[in-house]
């Protein structure tokens, strides 16, 4: 019997070296901001996808809008654009959110609604200088936060996403400004 006890105390003292060796040893996992092993995202990088997810559907709800309400044919032309490239670009944004883990809006938020409700009681020459300036006002903002995320993403994908999707948005800057000119020298008339 003692020796059974000495046997008993023998193992569980062996057991408790061995697991107080085992979370002396085991390596710190490393803090990172990087993606983890389930593929979610930092916390930059999300609230680059969150934001850029939340632009692409305000792009194709006002791109709609003004295929709809513009009286320039350019600006419709530009519209249609918008509808067609952002409604790519998000279905592209959202495979890639779910493969981090990353569940989208499914709806606008109060800002991107209030303004899409703002611009829809405009119509013809008015609405065309609207949607115009907010165009111009958003792809400045957009190719920059492009560029920052092309450039300095933790998520390969992401950045890989971000420097593909970059020269389509710089494109639609360039348009924009474009038609930005040709609205205000109508309205000069």
């Amino acid at each position: 019997m003692r020796m059974q006890r000495t046997l008993t105390a023998f193992v569980a003292a062996a057991a408790l070296a061995l697991a107080s060796m085992a979370g002396a040893q085991a390596p710190a996992k490393p803090e990172t901001s990087k993606s983890d092993a389930k593929g979610s995202l930092a916390g930059a990088d999300r609230q680059f996808v969150l934001e850029a997810a939340r632009g692409n559907m305000t792009e194709v709800e006002l791109g709609k809008l003004a295929s709809e309400r513009a009286s320039s044919d350019a600006v419709k032309q530009f519209g249609q654009r918008m509808a067609a490239d952002h409604g790519k670009a998000y279905d592209e944004l959202k495979d890639l959110a779910q493969q981090k883990g990353l569940a989208l809006p499914a709806d606008l938020d109060p800002k991107h609604r209030q303004l899409q409700e703002r611009l829809s009681k405009l119509s013809g020459a008015a609405f065309d200088r609207a949607y115009v300036e907010e165009m111009v006002k958003d792809h400045r903002k957009d190719v920059s936060e492009f560029r920052r995320e092309a450039a300095q993403a933790r998520d390969a994908d992401l950045k890989a996403w971000a420097g593909k999707t970059l020269p389509t948005i710089e494109d639609h800057f360039k348009q924009v400004q474009q038609l930005q000119a040709q609205v205000k020298g109508r309205a000069a008339r």
